[in-house]
């Protein structure tokens, strides 16, 4: 086996000056390439068109003089309750030129979780993208909330009339007294128990993280040919993170408001990077399959999706994909890949899978579609990206190596220690949750993985998340559940077994995939819980679970199934924002479920 290393550190080849902000580079941007564009804005009849570094900059000022209007000021809160939208970058951009804390809030948060935010941040004033959203903060008990504005109802406007007596030299002093080390954002963490804790994050988190990302990948950082399309939620700080660094390069970007215009935009914008959870590219696949149909074509199609595996896996072997590899490849794509490819547009090169473990097998698959996988990892707590597949050397699995002006440590029990320049300095009036965090500097993320000797990373699943069954055996359900989720009928997997005498799994059938995969297999249409009985249906999910099986230790295995009529949403309460599992809510409300796994 290789040498395993249990710390790593990536000194940075830059630094910072106290008055650096987010807004620093971008205003570089501005100054040095004025026409160069830096978004593009969705027209409302079909196409985008493009806004300069110089408009940016300006549109940004306006709405910073509209929150002094207000009667913002430094180390005030201002929330944002939207989807991914122009108006949110813009309105967060001004706050933070005028040192205003900006806490998001999910679309998605509860009228509890919500209060909780406004109060424990004192947030001062609301903006929200509709009527629904800012009732529910007009109706939580906010007793510092003193507006609420909605882009319903022209909030941009609103905010641009406030500024119009606001002088540029009011607006230059209040941007002049905004330094480093201030606080930028709060980010309450979309945690999978209790109420969210405040992570606080600020402009030097961000800045210097940016500056880590730039000695990463400066190909794609510092080239005008890249474009970013985002639909993930601004909430999340990975796609906040990302955003700003396209920003601060010299890239394009835009939004994507609303998934079920994503394939339409992705088709207009025509982007050459995408951020995408891995739930996102499980879909992808399965739709590919399912489009494929019955017969010789599906057959065709898993021949072609095996040959572009097995090509990927042959890339990080010494000599790389044999003649008879390259050939199948090449004629793979011919037949099927090309037509994959075609669907995220002529300009992808790069997907960014982050957010939750990507299954390798799906990794492989897309890297040999034909797209540079970059798998990362990192949390709110890290400013999104803390690790990053080597543009030059990318090992699909792995995370990849810690960004510059950080370091991360494996303790004895395998939990991933990090501290450095992108780590928070603590929680928001939290100094116990704060103290508990911090171990002699370096951060517990509570994440467990192992380093290569390469300074590569690992991660195999949550501390917390850890199995351990009556006959001792640790289990990490994360590699078994990533496994079995690329199979078409299956949208959440559930491994359990904590203190029982065997793993087991809940499964919730993909009732978006169920109609095709039925006709596929020539099997008359039915509901969820008619398909639940078939035996078909059972046995084609038996024999994905038996080659999952396959890739580890029976005591690990996974001995009894069980197929729950339900969906895992975050709606419902069974996700997190980010797309992670609660486990203790399905644990809960599943128990007879899960009992009856072990019945004899």
């Amino acid at each position: 086996m290789p040498r395993k290393r249990d710390t790593v550190e990536n000194r940075a080849n830059h630094s910072s000056k106290s008055n650096e902000t987010i807004l620093t580079a971008i205003r570089e941007r501005a100054s040095r390439r004025p026409g160069e564009t830096v978004m593009e804005r969705r027209r409302e009849v079909g196409g985008w068109y493009p806004i300069s570094a110089k408009r940016f900059t300006q549109e940004v000022d306006s709405l910073a003089r509209g929150l002094l209007g207000l009667g913002l000021k430094k180390g005030d809160s201002l929330s944002i309750m939207s989807t991914t939208r122009p108006e949110w970058t813009y309105l967060d951009l001004a706050a933070l030129s005028i040192g205003v804390i900006v806490v998001p809030i999910y679309e998605s948060d509860s009228t509890t979780q919500i209060e909780w935010i406004c109060k424990d941040s004192q947030v001062r004033l609301a903006v929200c993208d509709t009527h629904a959203r800012a009732q529910l903060i007009e109706h939580a008990n906010t007793p510092t909330v003193e507006r609420i504005l909605t882009f319903e109802s022209d909030a941009i406007r609103t905010i641009l009339e406030a500024g119009a007596k606001i002088s540029d030299e009011r607006l230059k002093t209040a941007q002049a007294e905004v330094q480093i080390d201030d606080i930028a954002t709060v980010i309450y963490t979309s945690g999978t128990t209790g109420l969210p804790k405040g992570v606080i994050l600020t402009h030097r988190n961000f800045v210097e993280t940016i500056k880590g990302l730039t000695q990463t990948i400066p190909s794609i950082i510092n080239s005008t040919k890249t474009r970013f399309l985002l639909f993930l939620p601004l909430a999340h700080v990975l796609a906040r993170f990302v955003q700003l660094g396209i920003l601060s390069g010299r890239g394009v970007f835009g939004h994507s408001p609303d998934a079920k215009n994503l394939l339409t935009d992705i088709e207009t914008f025509k982007p050459s990077i995408l951020l995408l959870v891995p739930r996102v590219l499980e879909k992808v696949y399965n739709a590919a399959e399912a489009k494929a149909g019955k017969g010789t074509k599906r057959k065709l199609f898993r021949w072609a999706a095996n040959a572009a595996i097995e090509y990927s896996k042959a890339l990080e072997t010494t000599l790389g994909p044999t003649a008879p590899q390259r050939r199948a490849r090449e004629w793979a794509d011919r037949l099927v890949l090309r037509k994959i490819r075609a669907l995220l547009g002529p300009n992808m090169r790069f997907i960014v899978s982050g957010g939750a473990p990507l299954s390798p097998t799906l990794g492989h698959f897309f890297r040999g579609v034909g797209f540079n996988i970059l798998e990362g990892w990192g949390l709110s707590e890290s400013t999104g990206p803390l690790s990053l597949a080597d543009l030059n050397d990318p090992i699909i699995g792995s995370v990849g190596k810690v960004l510059p002006g950080n370091a991360l440590k494996i303790a004895e029990d395998g939990e991933v220690l990090a501290k450095g320049v992108s780590i928070t300095p603590g929680y928001m009036n939290n100094p116990e949750a704060t103290e508990a965090a911090f171990n002699n500097g370096w951060f517990h993320t509570g994440d467990i993985g192992h380093l290569d000797r390469k300074g590569n990373l690992y991660i195999t699943g949550r501390k917390k998340d850890i199995i351990v069954t009556a006959g001792g055996k640790n289990v990490a359900p994360a590699a078994l559940e990533e496994s079995l989720v690329t199979h078409p009928l299956i949208s959440h997997v559930v491994v359990v077994g904590d203190q029982k005498p065997f793993v087991g799994a809940l499964i919730t059938l993909d009732r978006e995939m169920l109609p095709t995969w039925l006709t596929n297999h020539s099997l008359e249409n039915m509901d969820v819980t008619e398909a639940a009985k078939h035996p078909r249906v059972l046995a084609s999910l038996e024999k994905a679970i038996e080659r999952t099986n396959r890739n580890v230790s029976r005591a690990e295995s996974i001995r009894k199934f069980r197929i729950v009529n339900a969906e895992f949403t975050v709606d419902n309460g069974y996700l997190t924002p980010s797309m992670k599992l609660k486990r203790a809510e399905v644990a809960r409300d599943f128990a007879a479920e899960i009992e009856a796994l072990y019945e004899k």
